[in-house]
């Protein structure tokens, strides 16, 4: 490198240019063409944010409107409305037969023959079951003998008192011999009484020995086969029959329900009993209350219930367990609100009333009877008032609300000044 070349002269080096390229344009003439290009971006953005503007009349005031506080919230509503409350207490149940008979023999002896079939519907009389009757009438017939001994011997000291009685008026006889026979005719006849008890003790072992069923029911597994040796102290016997139709239902409620239970049924009320299976959906069958019991369960503070059904159709089976529903009574012109709108508060259950389908009003009620829908209002709200139903998480005593369904009031305007604006601007 030549250190003596001027610094002056190595700035006005330039590199070297291809011989055919175009001649570059002086710097100011550069810095020209980039305003140009600037201004006419920016004429552009401001053309079409004026064009926007007019096509969405609005928009920037909705948003500034969004920006000053928030939406109003979105609820559903429903009308408290007058009708009917059924008071109904819910319990857990067992099915209970109002008989269960164990057929068992009361004279010992040897099962013959059986004359039923498991699981057979048998009616009060029918014949179950046969005992070997041999023994019993060769009994009978041992005492129908010793009685016609008896009856012949009564006859002759009968006989015998009478001419010694003949004897003693001619004073032929001592009056001791009268006597002595006439004890001897009491002694005969009382052996004539015991030979009928023979008899007939013999005859009602022959009875016993044709089992028939006490009551009307179903039959269960046989516990015994024929040919067996039975005696009445076994403790199997030989079947049970359990009665089906009518049948009961025992359940229990809380002591606290007892005075209006008993008023009802004193004051003649039939309380229905609806029997429902353990999903508590499907029915078995709608009976009525017969009775409770003389004392409360101090363990439990529960007493027990009997409701009868009939049971025609068999639904009801001995030692099922149901949810049973007591109709207790039915409150008339009450006013209802879905079971949704009762809300919890500090200070006891409250609703939220619409007023004018733009605000809502906490509001205190007094709430009573409720079933799996609705809910009675005592107190605190009236019949075609709006309740808030959903959408109560937000909502607090004055909130502006808009109803689920409900267009906003300016909003099909705007849309049709879009409309308007679109359809003037297009050629």
């Amino acid at each position: 490198m030549n250190e003596n070349v001027d610094p002056a002269q190595m700035r006005e080096v330039r590199p070297a240019r291809p011989p055919h390229a175009p001649p570059l344009a002086p710097p100011r003439r550069r810095r020209g063409r980039r305003f140009l290009v600037a201004l006419a971006l920016a004429v552009i953005a401001i053309v079409a944010f004026e064009r926007w503007e007019k096509l969405a009349p609005g928009t920037i005031e909705e948003k500034k409107t969004e920006k000053s506080g928030p939406p109003p919230q979105t609820i559903r509503a429903a009308v408290a409305e007058r009708g009917q409350m059924p008071i109904t207490l819910d319990a857990l149940g067992t099915v209970t037969p109002l008989a269960t008979v164990t057929i068992r023999t009361q004279i010992s002896g040897k099962l013959m023959s059986v004359g039923f079939t498991e699981g057979q519907l048998v009616k009060s009389g029918d014949f179950m079951a046969q005992i070997d009757s041999r023994p019993y009438e060769a009994a009978l017939a041992q005492a129908q003998g010793q009685l016609a001994k008896d009856t012949s011997l009564l006859q002759q000291a009968q006989a015998n008192l009478a001419r010694y009685q003949t004897l003693n008026r001619q004073d032929s006889i001592a009056k001791q011999q009268v006597d002595d026979q006439a004890f001897l005719v009491a002694q005969d006849k009382a052996a004539i009484a015991t030979d009928n008890a023979q008899i007939d003790t013999a005859k009602l072992n022959i009875a016993y020995t044709r089992i028939v069923s006490p009551i009307a029911g179903r039959v269960g597994l046989r516990l015994v086969d024929p040919g067996n040796y039975v005696q009445p102290s076994d403790a199997a016997g030989i079947v049970v029959v359990t009665q089906f139709d009518p049948i009961s239902v025992v359940f229990s409620t809380a002591e606290d329900n007892l005075p209006r239970i008993a008023g009802r049924l004193a004051g003649g009320a039939k309380l229905p009993v609806t029997a429902l299976d353990r999903a508590n959906v499907n029915s078995l069958g709608i009976g009525e209350l017969a009775t409770f019991d003389n004392q409360i369960d101090t363990t439990t503070g529960t007493f027990k219930l009997r409701a009868r059904f009939v049971n025609t159709d068999n639904a009801l089976f001995p030692n099922q367990f149901v949810n049973a529903r007591l109709l207790v009574d039915t409150l008339t012109d009450a006013v209802l609100v879905p079971n949704a709108a009762v809300q919890l508060g500090q200070n006891g259950p409250f609703v939220y009333v619409v007023k004018d389908g733009k605000n809502v009003e906490a509001r205190p009620v007094k709430t009573g009877a409720s079933d799996a829908q609705h809910i009675v209002i005592a107190s605190g709200l009236e019949a075609g008032e709006s309740v808030v139903i959903d959408g109560v998480d937000r909502l607090k005593d004055g909130a502006e609300v808009r109803l689920a369904g409900a267009k906003p009031a300016q909003a099909e305007p705007k849309r049709e000044h879009r409309r308007r604006q679109s359809g003037a601007s297009t050629p």
